[in-house]
């Protein structure tokens, strides 16, 4: 076992000393004009490949979309079978073949050629049919395969993507990508909610109670809104106080049983309480709860002119997946 386990670990090294290969020798003129090709592209970005070479082209694909590139996938045998309809004049082409002569791949070149569009090939090997009919030519060769047999694709494919990764991270610094970009792309990752969901997304409607409300009113709002807390508004519904059900436990402790007729939630109360705006991100309102010596569980949001408008709980703020 702990030969194989050496194995392993050597695997890693050879394709980790492959990349950093490939960034020694990195022709940076063909790097330059492969970023600004696809910075520059008026239309869409193609990426297309076959088999393995295929799937590392499926990913550069997305990378590049995921951030602020259109890219799409196309196969170079459905292209030739109709699929060609989705490139037009305008486009980039980024083709990606190790050996650089794929039939499919240099079966489609003519057409590529008719329609005008740029052609950015990352091969393993320079001198193929595919490299000298491209616009721009990045160097993925490598002087063997991970692989024992020296056959399955694998250091090939490795440098191969981090190629495509290195091309999509320098397009998206050259266009000034932000967070907030990137979020706008993402909605469902946690990035992207933290930096797009808003506390009025998760907000519930506002449990009110009056300041001179009794003590059993207080504890009938805590049951029919099951929120964990009540807000206590004047007449005019701005927020006065928070009265949670640790705030109502304690009070009935320290009240004696003849007084609770005339306990009233002004007395039960917390007043000035920490609240969230309905335009708060989300992630900053989870933090304002969390990052304190003494976390708490539910905040009052208060709306334009001090008005409470919800109340939001740390337990829809974590569920939501920030």
């Amino acid at each position: 076992m702990e030969e194989k386990i050496e194995k392993f670990s050597e695997i890693l090294l050879v394709e980790s000393e492959a990349i950093r290969f490939a960034a020694e020798r990195l022709d940076r003129s063909a790097a330059s004009g492969a970023v600004r090709l696809v910075v520059d592209c008026g239309g869409k970005v193609i990426v297309t490949g076959v088999g393995k070479s295929g799937i590392i082209a499926n990913k550069i694909a997305q990378t590049l979309t995921s951030t602020g590139t259109v890219a799409v996938f196309v196969h170079p045998s459905d292209a030739l079978h109709g699929g060609l309809g989705v490139i037009s004049r305008g486009d980039v082409v980024i083709a990606l073949s190790n050996s650089g002569e794929t039939d499919e791949i240099i079966a489609l070149l003519p057409a590529l050629e008719s329609r005008g569009v740029s052609l950015i090939s990352i091969v393993g090997n320079i001198d193929s049919a595919l490299a000298r009919q491209s616009d721009i030519v990045l160097d993925a060769s490598v002087d063997k395969e991970a692989c024992p047999l020296n056959l399955a694709p694998t250091t090939s494919t490795t440098v191969a993507l981090a190629i495509g990764d290195a091309l999509a991270m320098a397009v998206m610094a050259e266009r000034g990508l932000t967070e907030e970009d990137f979020a706008a792309n993402h909605p469902a990752g946690r990035l992207g909610k933290r930096l797009t969901l808003r506390v009025s997304g998760l907000m519930h409607e506002s449990p009110n109670v009056a300041t001179d409300a009794g003590w059993l009113d207080v504890v009938r709002s805590l049951s029919n809104f099951a929120l964990g807390a009540v807000n206590v508004v004047d007449e005019d519904g701005l927020l006065l106080g928070i009265i949670t059900d640790g705030d109502l436990r304690r009070t009935l402790e320290k009240v004696s049983t003849e007084n609770l007729e005339n306990l009233k939630a002004a007395e039960m109360m917390t007043g000035s309480p920490v609240t969230a705006a309905p335009e708060m991100l989300a992630y900053d309102a989870l933090r304002l709860m969390e990052d304190r010596p003494s976390q708490i569980s539910v905040l009052p949001v208060v709306g334009e002119a001090g008005r409470c408008v919800g109340l939001v709980r740390l337990h829809d703020l974590v569920k939501s997946g920030l």
